[in-house]
Parts: structure tokens; sequence; C-alpha cells
């Protein structure tokens, strides 16, 4: 396997002696060449998620990476999210409990290549399991394994197609309070063809002033342990 390598210089004020971090962009040439895949490096990730800072410390402010690869992003907004969490939640397990699952149904992801789905997939939960210190039988994290499974979808966002040929769905998750969240789904193609109506507007913005561009399904408002018992289904 052949790698891109670059350094990075860290300066030590206090012995003027430099540090050099090497830093992986890609995991094979091949996959490269085939896919175009080359991975961004954390602290470019950091500057770039410091432009929108306010938004990523929203916990409710939602994030589409359409090339998410194992999840570079993505980790990085969930634990700018959780920690917002924490700061406003931080003393009530149960408020800090839903709000850290809001947090992490905020975030989406589409990538082309399965291991790089999984992994992204694997890695979001790690960091939402450490967070809230849960084994993986726990109802909260299958409840936020599943909502993983829908949200970091096998697919590619250039055709706006899944991995079976399908149209792109996400789910558009809300916490209602009282332990109540409420899920709509709506067709990829469609939200980027909502954000020409109002530039300003994010692309998950309230869909309910645009009329054409209803829901595909509304369900039925659930409970974490509603959500749970749903991830034996087959992910996307």
């Amino acid at each position: 396997m052949q790698k891109i390598v670059i350094f990075r210089v860290k300066r030590n004020p206090k012995n003027r002696r430099h540090e050099t971090r090497k830093m992986s962009l890609i995991k094979s040439k091949q996959r490269k060449d085939d896919h175009g895949e080359v991975f961004t490096p954390d602290w470019i990730v950091e500057a770039m998620l410091d432009l929108v800072k306010d938004e990523t410390s929203r916990i409710d402010s939602r994030f589409l990476e359409p090339a998410c690869g194992s999840g570079n992003f993505i980790i990085k907004i969930l634990k700018r999210k959780l920690a917002a969490v924490e700061m406003k939640y931080g003393k009530t397990d149960y408020e800090k409990q839903h709000y850290s699952l809001l947090a992490i149904m905020c975030i989406y992801g589409i990538e082309l290549l399965i291991d790089n789905v999984e992994e992204c997939r694997e890695n979001s939960l790690g960091i939402f399991a450490e967070y809230l210190n849960l084994s993986a039988e726990d109802t909260l994290s299958n409840a936020a394994k599943y909502v993983l499974s829908q949200n970091i979808v096998h697919g590619d966002a250039l055709t706006m197609r899944n991995n079976s040929g399908g149209a792109i769905s996400f789910a558009e998750w809300g916490y209602l309070g009282k332990g109540k969240f409420q899920r709509r789904d709506f067709r990829f193609d469609r939200l980027t063809g909502a954000s020409t109506f109002n530039a300003s507007d994010s692309l998950f913005a309230d869909m309910g002033m645009h009329e054409i561009f209803a829901p595909i399904r509304t369900y039925q408002p659930m409970t974490i342990s509603d959500i749970a018992e749903q991830n034996n289904a087959k992910p996307r």
C-alpha cells in the first residue's frame, strides 16, 4: 500500500524545537485512482469547522457530508455537538441522553465505499457511547446505531442514488420533548431542489414553507426504546 504523507510542523515555544507529525491522506493508491479517495487532515477539518463555529455548537443544526469517508468531518462535528450537550444538559442524565441522541440525529453522510460507510458509523457510535459510558447492549446505544444506519448512507451523492439504485432519502429527526422523537423522510434530490428557493436557508431548513417538497413518509412519535427496536431492520 502506498501513502501520501505530509509533515505538519508544530512550534514548541519553550525550547524552540519543532515537532513533526505524519498524516496519511489515502488508504491506497488504487483507491485514489479508482475513486478519487483522499482524506482531509484533522487540522484542516478543524479550521473549516471554525468557519461555521456557531452552527457546530448548536445541538440541532444539521450537517451533511456528501463524501464522508470514514467520518473525518462527522466525528469532529459530533464531538462539538456533544460538548454543547455537556454545557447545557450535563447535570441531568435524562436530558443529556436525549439531546446527545438528537446531536447524532442531526449529522448526515453519503459515502460510495461500503468499508468507509461501516467505519464512519462505527467511529461515530464509538464517540457517542464513550461520552455516555454505554455498552453495546444498552438501549440508547442501539437507538444511536439505528439512527446512524439511516443517516450515513451507502450511495453516490452525484447521482443521488443509493447502492441499490434507488433515490437517496434522509430521515429528518426532531426532538419533541418528554422523551419523544419525530421522524420524517425526505428525498435528497428534492431537498437539493428546495435549497434553490432561498439560498440563505440550509439544506435541511424547514420544508413546511415549500408545500411541493413534502416528506415521503412521516412516522409516529417514538421513544428511545422504539428507535432501538428498529435496530434489527436492514440498513440502507
